[in-house]
Parts: C-alpha cells; structure tokens; sequence
C-alpha cells in the first residue's frame, strides 16, 4: 500500500460501515430523526483528504481537522469516534506494520494532542456528554492524549483502544471480520456479523452514556443472544436480531450502537492497511441474505 492510498481507504471503510445494515444504526434502508444516511457518505468524503496527510503532522491536528471538515460538510457530528479511531491507524507510515507500529505513535502523543483533540470533542459536541472529576474535555487536558485516554478507559470503547494499543481491534475484532467472511460469504454480512460480536463481548459505551450501564449491558446480552441462535445460518437467529434491531431503535434511538461502529471502521480501516481487505473487493456485498435484512429493516 501507498501512502497516497491513505484518503481512499478511509473514505472506502466509513462508506461500508455506513452502507451495511447492522442492527440499531443508521444505514441505506433507516435513518434516524436528526441524521440520514447521506450524512455519513458527505462525512466519509470530507475526512478522506485529511486523513491522507496524518503520517505528516500531529495526531491532534489530524484529528481537529477531520472534525472540523465534517462540520462544514455535514453541520453534525457523525463521525467523532472513527476519526478518534482511524488517526492514530492513519499516522503509522507503514500499514503492513500497523499492530506493531502503533505503540509508538500512542507513546509520542503530547499535550498539544490533547488540547487538539478536547477542541474537537467540544466542537462535534457528542451526545450524552457528561461531566467527569478527572479529565473532562470541557477543562484542561491531563497530560498527553494518551493519558487523557487512559483516564477514560474504563467508560469509553474509543479511549480503551488508545489505552490499550488497539488490542480489542488486533486481536478480537481483525480474527472476527475475517472469519465472518468466510461464514457469510459477504462483505456486509461479515460487516454485520463483527458489529454484533464486539456489541455482545463490550457493552456499547454510547448507549451506557445514554441510557446507563443496565441497558448497555441488556444491548450485549441481546447480540449474545443473535449469535447463540446461529445468526445469519438458521431463522431463530433472524428473529433474534429483529427483536434487537427494534429494542434499540427504541426510545428515540438512543440505544444506538455507535460506539460499536466506530470500532466496525477502524476494523475495516485496519484491514485495508494491513491488506486483509483489498481493492477491488474479492467477496460480494451481499449473498443470500438480501431478502432476510430487508425483511429485518424497520420501516422509515
């Protein structure tokens, strides 16, 4: 991979996050009161040129343009997380070297990072922002972004990846799109099928800071409870992922997934890197499941 290619891969894994048809999300076939699915295409597009330029300036910069591009473009924050996510992957200059690379592009992050990266937080003003002792984007940074990022570990998915050097992705989220793959036969059914794993194995941390830790941890029961059934092989597993896909489109949709997706692209993001996912595409978008997730869509 080139590093001209760096635009086009991030464009390319936010598009395919977005177009496949995961439970609770917004995608082609529902969209929510305040965000359509063009929205997250027009997001894709405005971070792609700035995340061609993150192996040649600061995290925090890269971060604060990103944020700042989707603002312009989109006027909503649609893509904080993945852009949290998918600027340290971008800034690693060789993608074959990313899971080992990684670590020294977390441990050269400063304080100017932080205060960067706050500036961001505040100006996408996610939803369900409360406030924290320690940390809180509405102050001063704690130290570098990675220190910051540990400080919140323990609540927020996208801060357990800085943490923890992206292991959730390497080690668990990487094997699972690779071998979902293989089970579905396609790219969106994989797509779906690593949505749901990481939703049952780490309770989604939007929807916790939405709704609170019980129904974050209802939501992963949930998707535990799609895969228990055989989901996407057998018909119990449909019927289970269309009661999850209606629970959490429940309540104003604020059992939105989205800290999962996030995770969902900076997988795809990863793979591309690391040449697991190639262009053009070797699986079909979709395979035998068109009928099912049609009938699993909610009506919009």
């Amino acid at each position: 991979m080139t590093l001209d290619q760096l635009g086009l891969f991030a464009q390319t894994a936010c598009m395919w996050e977005a177009c496949a048809r995961k439970a609770g999300n917004v995608h082609p076939l529902a969209s929510f009161e305040s965000l359509h699915f063009t929205q997250f295409l027009t997001s894709a597009a405005a971070i792609a040129p700035v995340m061609q330029k993150a192996p040649s300036r600061p995290v925090g910069e890269t971060i604060l343009a990103a944020v700042q591009a989707t603002r312009d473009l989109v006027g909503a924050n649609t893509n904080l997380g993945i852009i949290l996510l998918l600027t340290p992957l971008a800034a690693v200059e060789n993608g074959l070297s990313l899971s080992s690379e990684i670590t020294q592009v977390l441990q050269n992050l400063t304080s100017a990072d932080a205060a960067n990266a706050y500036q961001a937080i505040r100006l996408a003003n996610p939803g369900g922002l409360g406030t924290v002792p320690q940390g809180d984007v509405r102050g001063q940074p704690p130290g570098s972004l990675l220190e910051a990022m540990r400080l919140a570990a323990d609540r927020d998915l996208i801060a357990r990846q800085y943490a923890f050097e992206f292991r959730d992705i390497f080690q668990d989220a990487l094997p699972t799109l690779g071998g979902s793959l293989e089970l579905t036969g396609s790219l969106e059914g994989s797509i779906i099928f690593t949505h749901l794993h990481l939703m049952s194995r780490y309770p989604d941390s939007l929807i916790e800071r939405k709704r609170g830790k019980t129904e974050a941890e209802e939501s992963a029961e949930r998707a535990k409870e799609v895969l228990a059934r055989q989901w996407p092989l057998k018909e119990a597993g449909w019927d289970e992922f269309r009661a999850l896909d209606r629970w959490l489109r429940e309540v104003g949709n604020q059992r939105n997934p989205g800290a999962t997706a996030d995770l969902v692209c900076a997988t795809l993001f990863a793979a591309l890197r690391l040449g697991q996912l190639s262009l053009p595409l070797r699986f079909p978008w979709t395979h035998g499941m068109e009928r099912a997730l049609r009938r699993a869509a909610p009506t919009v």
